[in-house]
């Protein structure tokens, strides 16, 4: 794979507050949603299983419109992947060198979840804990592996799209979209090509977040981007009284279809439509220490957040502490409790494993990894996420997806540091930031 050419990269903006905060409030959204949606139920028999609570309510259709916030994530994922790529290329850095950077990004801290909850089954099942529920544990904890996936898929494709990008980003985009509504259409002849969506549908909310970082949606007034807001939500309400997509936003993100690319359009358009606000909010000094300190260690709360949750309810399901039925007032009011147990349970491992989520960098001028050790770990790392995206998480799966991933972080080892290459080249270029390189911006 050669390196994208595009002309000469744009000049790279500094720290975008709104970006940060927007992520920031995904990932929130995320760990408090799922807090009200795993809800284990022990059967007098002695069986285990779970309920998604809050995915069964009636009234949650409708309200899930405006909660299912990964369409934003990966808008925001857009803008700052293409700022970290045009800040590499003005240095000088190759597509494989940001492919080499993001995979560490992302599967270090991925590979040491992994081996713990490998571990911590495979323990639990010599103790004598039933197997149903160890794999009930094992499939719901997976469960963010998804989205590893997906991001993965959309960064790794980073480089290379917004070269296209650069040439032709409506043409781009669009053959990305007919991409997505070819595979919508023959979902139902053939669904596991459906999952094909996971690659050009992500790919596609990504390239609109590279129009966002353009500034495109900036020419556009108030009501401009009201009418972008109540287009693509009328067009996504059509689609959906046409029974052509189901309403529930839930269903229709595993796998993914032309329904979340609606979704971002507006979320978009409506992220612009209150960027004042939310400017003058990212700039108060305690909000911006919160969202950095956050930011440093996003992967590292999504990734672990659901397990903990998992285990922290399935333990509780052995002990004498009364246990309320999913989606009663009682139930309702244990939510709160929850959450501070998953957060209070986030922050040793935060304090243990978040420094993986820097970047290793070597220092002076280390030569970037071989071309082919960068595409054999990619396609290391997707083995064992494609088969838990597809098929679900086992015990198996866990420990050879630890092992997998651990062979990457081997063959990628450490990334040129950059700036050092500059420096002794007398390079003219923009520095690096130093280490750590923080996770929701990485410039």
């Amino acid at each position: 794979m050669q390196e994208p050419a595009g002309g000469a990269a744009p000049a790279v903006p500094e720290r975008d507050l709104v970006i940060d905060l927007a992520r920031f409030f995904c990932l929130a959204l995320v760990v408090i949603g799922h807090t009200m949606m795993v809800s284990p139920v022990l059967h007098p028999d002695g069986t285990v299983s779970s309920d998604n609570t809050l995915g069964n309510q009636h009234w949650f259709e409708p309200v899930v419109w405006v909660l299912q916030v990964m369409p934003l994530f990966f808008v925001a994922g857009g803008v700052t992947g293409l700022y970290s790529w045009r800040r590499l290329r003005s240095q000088g850095g190759s597509a494989f060198e940001f492919v080499q950077g993001r995979l560490l990004r992302l599967i270090r801290p991925a590979a040491v979840l992994l081996a713990v909850m490998f571990t911590g089954l495979w323990a639990a099942r010599l103790s004598g804990v039933d197997p149903q529920v160890i794999q009930l544990l094992a499939a719901g904890a997976g469960m963010p592996l998804w989205f590893l996936a997906a991001y993965l898929a959309a960064q790794l494709n980073l480089p290379w799209l917004a070269a296209l990008h650069a040439r032709a980003p409506r043409l781009t985009l669009a053959a990305l979209l007919c991409l997505v509504v070819a595979v919508d259409c023959l979902r139902g002849a053939l669904p596991q090509l459906a999952y094909a969506n996971m690659v050009f549908l992500w790919c596609a909310v990504q390239q609109l977040g590279f129009i966002v970082a353009d500034g495109k949606l900036q020419g556009l007034t108030p009501s401009g981007l009201l009418g972008v807001v109540a287009a693509s939500n009328l067009m996504l309400g059509v689609l959906v009284v046409l029974r052509l997509y189901s309403g529930n936003m839930l269903v229709n993100l595993n796998p993914p279809n032309l329904t979340l690319f609606l979704l971002a359009v507006s979320q978009a358009a409506g992220l612009q439509l209150v960027r004042p606000l939310l400017a003058r909010l990212a700039a108060l000094g305690p909000v911006r220490g919160v969202v950095a300190r956050v930011g440093r260690r996003s992967m590292t709360v999504y990734l672990w957040h659901l397990p903990l949750l998992a285990a922290m309810s399935g333990l509780l399901l052995l002990t004498d502490l009364p246990q309320p039925t999913g989606g009663t007032a009682a139930w309702w009011w244990t939510r709160p409790l929850v959450l501070l147990g998953v957060v209070a349970l986030l922050l040793p491992v935060l304090a243990l494993f978040g420094r993986l989520e820097e970047r290793p960098t070597s220092p002076g001028r280390s030569r970037t990894r071989p071309a082919a050790a960068v595409v054999t770990a990619a396609v290391v790392v997707f083995i064992p996420v494609a088969d838990a995206a597809l098929n679900g998480l086992t015990i198996g799966l866990l420990g050879g997806g630890a092992a997998c991933f651990a062979l990457a972080v081997l063959l990628l080892g450490r990334v040129p540091s950059r700036d050092a290459e500059a420096g002794a080249s007398g390079g003219s270029g923009l520095p690096l930031p130093h280490p750590p390189l923080r996770a929701n911006l990485e410039p």
